[in-house]
């Protein structure tokens, strides 16, 4: 017979599977708009880039040296110098029959010439150039179009953009890109005991740090935060503010109000202007989890212990988002291997995210350690952190000198 915490345990979805139903039914926000270039960064691209020229748009030297026909180059006699090719001031006309060039990096090839040496294997003399070193024809000259081809595609519909990105675009002389519109996220926090950041503690209050974490990380995904602030548990309000979110997002996400054994009204109320599963998660921590539709956006209800809602949101909604904004090319965290430098306590059943600090020891070897007290209500866990220590459902607890995986964090937790 199954011991009570076997059972417990049995009933709870992993990770992957509430992942795979997270990802089945969303399809990405529909609307495009075209912006400037120079307000493009963090957007999501609509329609491939297509490059309407070629890159480069000419044949052009790679070198300073020596533009030739290699044809008249019979390996001893200096060839006279017919001119100069500058970038911005092309020699004009044809190379004449026995003579070289003057050629500088990027400037257009003239007519004839076929081969670019580098200077530093030529002599200068009053008859003109002798070449010291083997020759290949074609060498050292960017042909067109040797980069991008005109008509090509340049960049994939659900590409974001940044600074790898933006200034191919510009090469292409393109001004504007049509991008995926912003997605409009409703977020809000339930709880009586909760207080806005900022203003001062009544009795038994504690800071709403879940809606100003979620927020924050919604920025950083390029959306378009609606705040609307801290709902106390009073079922009409409650009603009010999840009609009202549903009308002004394309998500909503709420924080809180989703345990067993709270207020039964929200998910009546969810059930009543939606259609909402609540999951229990084996993950630990962030167990309790709620997804659905509403009238017209999605919705996430995070679990309300600061770590919690992290974790969920970074393992979860973060993925999610991406689908829903039209990001194509999202990937999900890379778990590799580390040896873990202290132990760490766990209990078998659920998929531990553990905060860690990994870095690569005196011998050359990654390794982890705890940042120390793993409470679902200790913050501080993650300002210390640099990774998840991901220890699987089964496991229990891990001796130093263990092998473990991690995930690193990506930018919605580092600086960069």
């Amino acid at each position: 017979m199954a011991n009570s915490t076997e059972s417990h345990t049995s009933s709870l979805i992993s990770l992957q599977e509430a992942l795979d139903k997270l990802l089945a039914a969303p399809a990405a926000i529909t609307g495009t708009e075209t912006v400037a270039l120079t307000d493009a960064a963090g957007r999501i691209t609509a329609a491939p880039v297509i490059s309407p020229i070629n890159v480069p748009p000419f044949d052009n030297s790679a070198m300073d040296g020596y533009g030739l026909r290699l044809a008249d180059w019979d390996g001893k006699t200096a060839l006279p110098v017919a001119g100069r090719a500058l970038a911005g001031v092309p020699f004009k006309g044809e190379l004449p029959a026995g003579y070289c060039v003057r050629i500088m990096t990027g400037a257009p090839v003239p007519t004839g010439v076929d081969t670019v040496v580098m200077q530093e294997e030529t002599v200068v003399s009053d008859e003109g150039i002798t070449f010291t070193a083997d020759i290949i024809r074609g060498q050292n000259i960017r042909l067109t179009g040797e980069d991008i081809t005109q008509g090509s595609e340049v960049f994939p519909a659900g590409t974001k953009l940044a600074a790898a990105q933006l200034p191919m675009i510009a090469s292409l002389g393109l001004a504007e890109v049509t991008v995926m519109h912003k997605l409009k996220v409703a977020v809000f926090s339930t709880g009586d005991e909760l207080q806005a950041v900022g203003q001062p503690l009544g009795e038994g209050q504690i800071y709403d740090t879940n809606r100003f974490a979620v927020s924050l990380m919604l920025e950083k995904l390029g959306c378009d935060v609606i705040d609307l602030g801290v709902i106390p548990d009073d079922p009409s309000v409650l009603r009010g503010i999840f009609e009202k979110a549903d009308a002004l997002a394309d998500l909503v996400i709420s924080s809180g109000g989703v345990s067993v054994g709270e207020a039964d009204y929200t998910k009546q109320i969810l059930d009543e202007i939606g259609k909402i599963n609540f999951w229990k998660l084996a993950i630990k921590p962030g167990k309790p989890f709620a997804f659905g539709k509403l009238d017209n956006a999605w919705f996430c209800g995070l679990p309300g212990n600061p770590v919690s809602t992290t974790v969920t949101f970074y393992e979860l909604v973060q993925p999610l988002i991406a689908r829903l904004s039209g990001f194509s090319q999202w990937q999900p965290p890379m778990r590799i291997k580390a040896i873990a430098a202290t132990p760490l306590k766990k209990s078998a059943g659920r998929l531990d995210f553990q905060r860690g600090i990994a870095q690569v020891n005196e011998r050359g070897q990654l390794e982890v350690k705890t940042t120390g007290d793993q409470g679902s209500h200790i913050f501080s866990s993650f300002s210390l952190a640099n990774c998840f220590i991901v220890l699987e459902r089964e496991r229990g607890a891990v001796k130093a000198g263990e092998i473990v995986d991690i995930e690193f964090f990506n930018h919605l937790m580092k600086n960069d």
